[in-house]
């Protein structure tokens, strides 16, 4: 059987010193071997802390974002996924950048078979803004997946 140790190889951030980088940093993502490659099962992620910057007036944008995905080899580590979504603390983009960034990163971190990415913004001048991406891996059920859940956005 497997301890909850195998796959500490492949970790470097996870109990060790925080260190809280000061804008975007996709470098700090790590990724982990799914143990259960077979199954199809989700994995869901809420950021209710997320702070960016408006990339013309510098003001903050704070946002909940939500990440859902199916595995398929590797999986995202926790605590650098919360890292590099605080990178953005400082960084300039909009609304909807910031959501299609973050979803290409973690598919080039994981190819996963199916991601979303939902931000949930605070209002700014009485409009709020809820930007919504996916994807599904080409040829397969999840691309088919990822056209019926855009279809029937919004998600929530």
């Amino acid at each position: 059987m497997a301890s909850i140790r195998d796959g500490e190889n492949e970790l470097s951030i996870l109990g060790r010193k925080t260190e809280y980088r000061q804008d975007y940093a996709p470098e700090v993502l790590e990724a982990f071997t799914n143990k259960h490659q077979g199954n199809d099962y989700w994995v869901r992620f809420h950021c209710p802390e997320f702070t960016s910057l408006c990339p013309i007036t510098g003001q903050p944008d704070y946002a909940t974002i939500h990440i859902s995905y199916i595995p398929d080899v590797k999986m995202v580590e926790s605590k650098s996924l919360k890292l590099y979504l605080f990178s953005f603390r400082n960084h300039g983009a909009f609304h909807e950048d910031c959501v299609n960034i973050i979803m290409k990163d973690l598919i080039e971190l994981m190819n996963p078979r199916y991601i979303e990415v939902l931000g949930d913004f605070t209002p700014r001048g009485g409009i709020s803004i809820l930007p919504f991406c996916n994807y599904g891996r080409l040829g397969t059920k999840y691309e088919e997946l990822a056209s019926q859940r855009l279809a029937s956005y919004p998600v929530r």
